[in-house]
């Protein structure tokens, strides 16, 4: 039984009644997990690559990893903190698609964003699939880690190949 002057519909569950108890914050897309505290992990606009010459430069320093989920460049940049750019274009799918991938992937960030190294990051989905949370967090955490290996060895010569 639901409180009284708690206004639902069938489709709408008991979790976004305002009277009713609930610890967390009710996420409306399935395909994210429960919200704990959104103010704890921001994602601000420091954490964003925000112009085209940000993109550019990322793409210039032919640093990227891929999985079958997605592709990941990366450059260092000599912040403390690790930036997010989105590149996901109309082959992934329509806008709702498009949208639920930027918002798996901002999610993915936005949790993991105090372990990421100081790097610029834009990921491109290469799954047509819905996105799932689980699969996008753990694919962007592992190709980060072996973005950062491959950032830490030294850069082959074109001397060292002859």
């Amino acid at each position: 039984m639901l409180p009284l002057g708690c206004v639902t519909t069938p489709s709408l569950p008991k979790e976004y009644c305002c009277d009713y108890p609930y610890d967390g914050y009710p996420n409306p897309d399935p395909c994210l997990p429960p919200l704990s505290d959104p103010q704890r992990l921001p994602f601000t606009k420091e954490q964003r690559l925000r112009t085209g010459a940000d993109f550019d430069a990322v793409f210039a320093a032919k640093l990227s990893v891929g999985d079958g989920v997605l592709v990941v460049h990366a450059r260092p940049n000599g912040l403390n903190h690790a930036r997010l750019g989105l590149a996901v274009s109309r082959r992934v799918g329509n806008a709702v698609r498009r949208n639920r991938w930027k918002r798996c992937i901002r999610e993915a960030f936005r949790l993991a964003q105090h372990e990421l190294p100081a790097l610029d990051l834009v990921c491109l989905p290469r799954l047509r699939e819905q996105p799932n949370f689980e699969v996008v967090d753990d694919a962007l955490r592992g190709l980060v880690r072996r973005l950062e290996k491959k950032a830490a060895k030294p850069p082959r010569s074109s001397e060292a190949q002859s």
